[in-house]
């Protein structure tokens, strides 16, 4: 509750103003502290929103000074690699030509793939070879 106020109290001061300010000029007192009020909690709020902005602030720039020790640590243990030196991927490039199935595309795309190897086995078997049988 507001200011823990309890209700007979509300009650007790609600019955002094309207003793002492007058009942004529209660609603213009109500108006004017009902202003103060609206004041009150908007300093109040702008006063928390500017604490709130301050401690999340602080706690970014502690997230980044944690990152920032964090990628250091990972810069250090994993070094970049010397330009000079070829790139890994450059050991697997092909160094024969392609063949006339791998320009077609008729080959899978992993080079490796049984199939691959199946196709490429048969490309290389000339499609006519005489059999022993027919040799003969």
């Amino acid at each position: 509750m507001f200011l823990d106020i309890a209700p007979s109290e509300f009650l007790l001061t609600a019955i002094v103003a309207v003793v002492v300010i007058g009942p004529k000029d209660m609603p213009r007192a109500m108006r004017t502290m009902g202003r103060w009020m609206g004041t009150v909690r908007r300093v109040s709020g702008h006063f928390r929103s500017g604490i709130e902005t301050m401690i999340r602030e602080a706690e970014m720039e502690e997230m980044e000074k944690k990152w920032r020790e964090q990628n250091e640590a990972i810069m250090k243990a994993h070094p970049a690699p010397d330009p000079a030196l070829p790139a890994p991927l450059a050991e697997h490039a092909p160094s024969e030509p392609l063949s006339a199935a791998e320009e077609a595309g008729d080959l899978p795309v992993d080079p490796h793939s049984a199939a691959a190897k199946e196709v490429a086995h048969d490309a290389e078997q000339p499609a006519h070879a005489p059999t022993p049988q027919q040799g003969q």
